[in-house]
């Protein structure tokens, strides 16, 4: 996924309402972006943090700019949770997720379950459909240990439950967990933070659902799918 326009250099002032972020440019001037997450984004909101902005192209729009990348732990994290779901589906496309590989037919946003949409389904006329839901990730307390979530999800947990629903009627499902970031070598469940989401997965897992992780390149001009992570699980 490249970014449509040139990033625009910060430095954070702070992040507040979960949705608003003060940014001053480099050349001076203050601006309030809009960040795409929902998360507590434990170790990414503290002032004087590098970040980068993406101007909008909508001339109507409130907030001109939206916050995607900042600098920490010495390399760039992806902030905007709206991002991965495109990221993980150009990857699938492009058969660099191998165990999503092969299926004819990609679609977005398909409601199944209880009043709920899957981020991606996967169909082929020779094998069962694939729900696949994407969580994005970021929290990493512990040197080259990516974790989820970095606060309580119910919606998380509900989503585990619809995905053991679909394999309990003969489908497949998947629950893919996109790192946006390239320090990390193992992913785990923040199962202190929400201990209730950590027993849905095993819950699910126990039922048939799949888990893959897999972290992301990440520069200024775009973020790519990279690689594998071992599941510490």
């Amino acid at each position: 996924m490249q970014f449509p326009d040139p990033l625009i250099h910060g430095t954070l002032l702070r992040r507040y309402k979960r949705f608003l972020a003060d940014i001053q440019l480099d050349d001076g001037t203050e601006v309030t972006a809009h960040c795409a997450n929902p998360g507590a984004m434990l170790g990414l909101k503290d002032a004087g943090a590098e970040v980068w902005l993406s101007p909008s192209r909508n001339p109507k729009r409130k907030l001109k700019f939206s916050w995607e990348l900042m600098h920490a732990d010495g390399g760039l994290v992806g902030i905007n949770t709206a991002l991965p779901n495109g990221i993980a589906a150009e990857a699938i496309e492009a058969g660099e997720i191998e165990p999503l590989r092969g299926y004819e037919i990609l679609r977005r946003e398909v409601k199944y379950g209880q009043n709920s949409r899957v981020d991606l389904l996967l169909e082929d006329a020779d094998r069962p459909d694939c729900y696949v839901e994407i969580k994005n990730v970021h929290l990493m307390r512990q040197p080259g240990l990516a974790e989820f979530p970095d606060s309580v999800t119910k919606r998380g947990a509900k989503h585990l439950v619809e995905l053991g629903d679909m394999v309990a009627a003969g489908h497949r499902a998947v629950m893919f967990y996109l790192v946006q970031r390239s320090d990390c070598d193992r992913f785990s469940i923040a199962e202190d933070i929400d201990p209730t989401y950590g027993r849905e997965l095993h819950r699910a897992m126990g039922r048939g659902v799949e888990a893959i992780c897999y972290d992301c390149h990440i520069d200024i001009t775009g973020i790519q799918v990279r690689k594998p992570l071992q599941l510490d699980l």
